[in-house]
């Protein structure tokens, strides 16, 4: 039975294969992809309630150990790799319709959020090399490969903080966000790369500079889909690649919109379940492998999805994921559901460090 449980995030598979059939398909149905991430599952979860119960701590070292939950993980990357091979040739059929194009292109997005990206970020937690070179593989579908360096060095010691380029302000809309976000990150992963090189006293231009050599990966990525695909398919992988970069920094916003963590003496309060939005929504947990318990990743960034946990003192969201993505896009809906409930957080806070 609890390997049946174990099995679960298979269903996280329905988004490639809807995909696919997005690629062999036209008109509307090239959006199905779409209309299910952000259509039937925010559906469900407003009628479902939000589980809250944690796997007892005397089980959590079996569910460590159970070899299922990481085979569905590594399995996620032969299907991304599939997937983007069949969109480069899909896209390259001469009598689409642009619709027809938008449809997988957008398809094609979202796969390099919710795997390319997202998966990616689980494994690039991991201590193991091969698991950590499969989260390159991920992040290199969607031309992301800098995201780990800075998420693990400096995101994780940053968050909730004004140092932090992917940590949302109160009150900043998200398509600013996207903007202050995407070129902070990027630019702090360079230095990050610059300064770890100064410390082992290596050279700048050196093959030990993973951002150059990422840069590299990547390059030759499209480059060779320029060659066996045409320059046009190469364009309409970087769109993709950019909608699922978009994902990733949606979620970025809905994460720590608007908290803070405050100075005490010379440095910032230690990072507690406080610090990120949380949320318990089954469907959004299972299809993101618990992404949005995310007080809990911050709390402990090494723990496994499977045993992340339901945090009391974390501040949750008002539904799913896909909900609050979608909410998030909608600048004044966004601040008069979210700000008031900043103000709740801000205020406790203010009134426990006073004490």
């Amino acid at each position: 039975m609890r390997k049946l449980k174990s099995l679960k995030y298979l269903v996280v598979l329905i988004l490639p294969v809807l995909t696919w059939h997005s690629f062999n398909t036209h008109g509307w149905q090239t959006f199905l992809p779409f209309i299910y991430i952000f259509v039937c599952i925010p559906g469900l979860e407003l009628l479902l309630k939000p589980d809250d119960k944690n796997i007892a701590k005397t089980a959590e070292k079996s569910l460590i150990d159970d070899v299922f939950y990481d085979l569905q993980v590594y399995a996620t990357v032969p299907v991304q790799l599939f997937t983007l091979g069949y969109f480069l040739f899909s896209v390259g059929v001469s009598d689409l319709a642009i619709i027809d194009k938008a449809g997988r292109i957008l398809s094609m997005g979202l796969c390099c959020g919710v795997f390319g990206i997202n998966v990616g970020h689980e494994l690039g937690h991991r201590r193991k090399a091969y698991e950590r070179w499969l989260a390159k593989i991920h992040l290199m579908t969607s031309l992301n490969m800098h995201f780990m360096h800075e998420h693990n060095n400096h995101h994780h010691k940053a968050v909730s903080t004004p140092e932090d380029p992917a940590t949302a302000r109160y009150n900043e809309p998200l398509y600013l966000f996207w903007i202050r976000s995407m070129t902070g990150v990027y630019a702090m992963a360079w230095k990050l790369e610059r300064d770890r090189l100064k410390r082992q006293k290596v050279s700048f231009f050196s093959w030990q500079n993973q951002m150059i050599t990422d840069t590299l990966i990547q390059l030759v990525l499209l480059i060779s889909i320029g060659i066996f695909f045409g320059v046009s398919t190469v364009g309409y992988f970087v769109v993709a690649a950019l909608i699922g970069h978009l994902l990733l920094e949606t979620i970025n916003y809905i994460e720590h919109y608007g908290l803070m963590r405050h100075m005490i003496g010379e440095r910032y309060e230690r990072v507690t379940p406080k610090h990120s939005w949380n949320s318990d929504h089954r469907i959004g947990r299972i299809h993101l492998f618990e992404l949005s318990r995310h007080s809990d990743h911050h709390f402990r960034p090494g723990r496994k999805y499977q045993i992340l946990r339901h945090m009391e003192e974390s501040p949750q969201m008002p539904t799913g994921y896909p909900g609050m993505m979608i909410l998030a896009t909608l600048p004044p809906l966004w601040f008069a559901v979210m700000n008031k409930r900043v103000h709740a957080i801000t205020v406790g806070n203010e009134m426990r460090l006073s004490k």
